[in-house]
C-alpha cells in the first residue's frame, strides 16, 4: 500500500514537471498520480499493453496522470 502511494506521488510529480514545469503540491501530486494510475491501467488494458513491475506501473500511472491533466486543460480552455 505504501509503495502504491509513493509511486502515485512520483507519477503525479512527474506529470506536473512535464506539463507545468513544477509539481502541483504534495496532496495534488498524490491524488493526480493515484487517479492517473486508474486511468493508465484502463488505457493500457484497452490497448493491450502490459506494464510489468514497478517501473511499468510508474510509467502507466504517469501516462494516466498526463492524460488526466491534458484533458482538464482542454476542458478548462473550452469553457
Amino acid at each position: 500500500m505504501i509503495g502504491v502511494l509513493i509511486t502515485g506521488l512520483v507519477a503525479g510529480w512527474l506529470a506536473g514537471k512535464l506539463l507545468r514545469g513544477s509539481g502541483y503540491g504534495i496532496f495534488a501530486d498524490l491524488a493526480l498520480g493515484l487517479v492517473g494510475a486508474v486511468i493508465g491501467s484502463w488505457l493500457f488494458r484497452q490497448l493491450g499493453i502490459a506494464a510489468p513491475g514497478s517501473i511499468g506501473f510508474l510509467a502507466m500511472a504517469t501516462i494516466g496522470a498526463l492524460v488526466l491533466v491534458g484533458t482538464v486543460h482542454l476542458l478548462r480552455g473550452a469553457i
